[in-house]
């Protein structure tokens, strides 16, 4: 079965070194274009590009999905399926190429999670259990038949990214048995079940406006977004009129001595928030204008207005 693989960052790596090494025919690489970053402007390259030229596989960066040249070479390729991993939304006239169509891996237990940043909602909502869903590409995002899932459990401490590299390796398991279904027959598509009973809980787009700690929250709530956000885009609060980012945190279930937002330090060991019901102790952090660091280094070198 020839095989083309889209993708970008480094959770989808993990999906196509499976595929490598479970001796699936991958033919072609479709990745995003070279993108400047950092202080130099220096062309980026995706994770997925480095990987597939290490392993000598061609590789296409199409600026636009549409553009004849591109579908010309997709269509050269005479794949049988496309399988797509954290990458643009497709054109149906890409995902429908192939004639065996094309899947997608998603890290949500579809239908809940719907959108471009499942695991960070997942974590920010207090759910207990996430996991992948591989299913077939149609016309509106994320509402494919359903091939295959994978359930992951969240621990009460497991960040965004803890639960991305769950999810990725998982992603990874499921989609080289959902290849195996489908060549051997054994999965059945099945259409998702919008029904059952359960509110359809939504993943949109993380922007920074959605990162600002709200202190008039529950304790439990204010620490599920930050570690909702933690790695990236990570959640934050203004110290003194500076942006404060947090990255790890305590959570402290008692009555607080001040008004939500507030906080208390000793300048030596700790600086914790109030919220409505208890406080949040920082454990790393990264202040405006420094790097990130524990909350120990940073009350050694700061001085509060």
């Amino acid at each position: 079965m020839r095989i083309i693989f889209m993708g970008t960052p480094d959770f989808a790596v993990a999906s196509l070194k499976a595929l490598l090494d479970a001796g699936q025919n991958v033919v072609a690489v479709v990745t995003g274009p070279d993108k400047p970053a950092g202080r130099g402007q220096k062309l980026h390259q995706s994770a997925v590009k480095l990987f597939a030229l290490e392993h000598n596989l061609p590789v296409l960066q199409p600026e636009k999905l549409r553009a004849p040249d591109f579908l010309a070479a997709l269509q050269s390729y005479q794949a049988d399926l496309q399988v797509v991993v954290a990458f643009r939304m497709l054109p149906e006239v890409v995902w429908n190429m192939p004639p065996m169509g094309t899947i997608n891996v998603h890290a949500s237990l579809l239908p809940q999670y719907r959108g471009a940043a499942p695991i960070n909602h997942a974590i920010i909502n207090g759910e207990k259990e996430s996991g992948v869903t591989t299913f077939l590409l149609q016309q509106e995002i994320d509402t494919g038949n359903i091939l295959l899932n994978e359930k992951v459990k969240i621990e009460d401490n497991d960040t965004a990214g803890i639960l991305h590299d769950k999810l990725m390796h998982a992603g990874a398991r499921t989609l080289i048995r959902t290849i195996e279904g489908l060549k051997n027959g054994s999965i059945t598509p099945t259409p998702q079940d919008e029904k059952d009973g359960q509110p359809l809980k939504h993943a949109p787009k993380i922007f920074k406006e959605d990162c600002v700690i709200d202190w008039n929250n529950s304790t439990e709530q204010v620490y599920n977004k930050i570690r909702g956000l933690s790695p990236y885009p990570a959640a934050y609060t203004l110290l003194d009129g500076k942006v404060l980012k947090i990255y790890e945190v305590d959570k402290e279930q008692a009555a607080p001595k001040s008004t939500p937002g507030s906080f208390e330090t000793d300048g030596k060991s700790f600086l914790k928030f109030n919220t409505t019901d208890g406080h949040i102790n920082l454990v790393s952090l990264q202040i405006e204008g420094k790097k990130r660091m524990s909350v120990e280094e940073f009350l050694r070198g700061y001085r509060f207005d």
